[in-house]
């Protein structure tokens, strides 16, 4: 298993899930060939948007079949532009194309790509089993103290600046947690001492009082790995990234049943826009839009238990990604061990 970023790798780089996780060296000529060579994989799956044109070349040459899961195509691309040959041909050396939609498939027939098959988004069978699975996090329910929660996920300085005008100005009963992209100690305290109620870290919870607990109003998350259980503590989810290239995982907290809000860079994402028009989810501009946003769902409880089985709804009506995948690879492959 490997990973491009920090951000997947330092949360699974001592997970069973594999037997060896490292980083994917840089697309190359030289790296591509060299990685193949010394993994000599039997298949390579590739998630959605990962088409690196050196490591795909060189599988296509050893005859080792690539497949992409959970892709999703647009107009827009350049894979449909006239000038995009260069990338379309990365695509014609891929074995199989498990797509998001039915868009996705059109756009790929028109370009007379046909080894494609609409599977959907294993995302979403992901986040119900991390649902299933998760386990309490220590401390949490004495944080919580019986109060509702606001939980701010994977947030930017654009989303912070946002939310810290909010929680130093709006008076309520509501309590915070703000899990931040970055976890860097000195961004982390600036964040902290730029709010005014009481706060404390994630990493000074074990040394506190439980008593001392209960009067905390924002909890800052200064590791990484948990936020997927944290949603399970909340009653609204914010989720950063919105005000640079692009939401994080809104599913994450949609499963939960949170409503879900986030800035205005949400286009390119197909579930996001699915669950704005089944007013589940709601997108912000600007201050005003989000203290609006967030005071009408914190009065409206019912509003929010709405939106708790609007979302439950939707969820499990999108579920069932892998198993296609997995039937492909049976049926296709049978002396291919996924047992596991």
């Amino acid at each position: 298993l490997t990973f491009f970023s920090p951000s997947g790798y330092n949360i699974k780089k001592n997970d069973a899930i594999a037997d060896y996780i490292y980083y994917l060296p840089l697309d190359g000529p030289y790296n591509s060939s060299r990685f193949i060579d010394l993994v000599n994989p039997t298949l390579a799956f590739f998630v959605k948007y990962e088409f690196w044109h050196f490591y795909i070349k060189a599988l296509h040459k050893k005859k080792i079949p690539v497949f992409v899961i959970s892709a999703i195509f647009r107009p827009s691309q350049i894979y449909f532009k006239w000038y995009g040959f260069f990338f379309y041909a990365i695509l014609r050396r891929i074995t199989h194309l498990f797509v998001q939609d039915q868009a996705s498939l059109k756009l790929l027939y028109n370009k007379r790509l046909t080894n494609v098959t609409v599977s959907g988004d294993t995302r979403f069978d992901r986040v119900v089993k991390n649902k299933l699975l998760a386990a309490p996090v220590n401390y949490l329910e004495e944080f919580k103290n019986q109060q509702p929660v606001l939980i701010a996920g994977s947030t930017w300085p654009a989303d912070e600046s946002l939310l810290i005008q909010m929680i130093n100005n709006w008076q309520n009963d509501w309590k915070y947690i703000i899990a931040p992209h970055e976890i860097n100690s000195t961004e982390i305290e600036k964040l902290r001492w730029q709010i005014s109620l009481p706060t404390i870290l994630f990493s000074e919870l074990a040394e506190t009082d439980p008593l001392h607990l209960a009067e905390k109003q924002v909890l800052i998350i200064d590791n990484v790995g948990l936020l997927s259980k944290l949603y399970a503590y909340g009653n609204i989810a914010y989720i950063g990234g919105g005000f640079g290239a692009g939401i994080h995982n809104i599913l994450e907290a949609a499963v939960f049943g949170l409503p879900v809000v986030f800035g205005p860079k949400y286009e390119k994402f197909k579930e996001a826009k699915e669950l704005v028009n089944l007013r589940s989810a709601f997108s912000i501009n600007d201050y005003a839009g989000l203290i609006d946003c967030i005071r009408s769902l914190s009065e409206n409880e019912l509003e929010r238990k709405d939106i708790a089985t609007e979302n439950q709804h939707y969820i499990e009506s999108k579920c069932g990604a892998t198993n296609i995948i997995i039937g492909y690879l049976k049926m296709n492959y049978p002396k291919l061990d996924t047992s596991y």
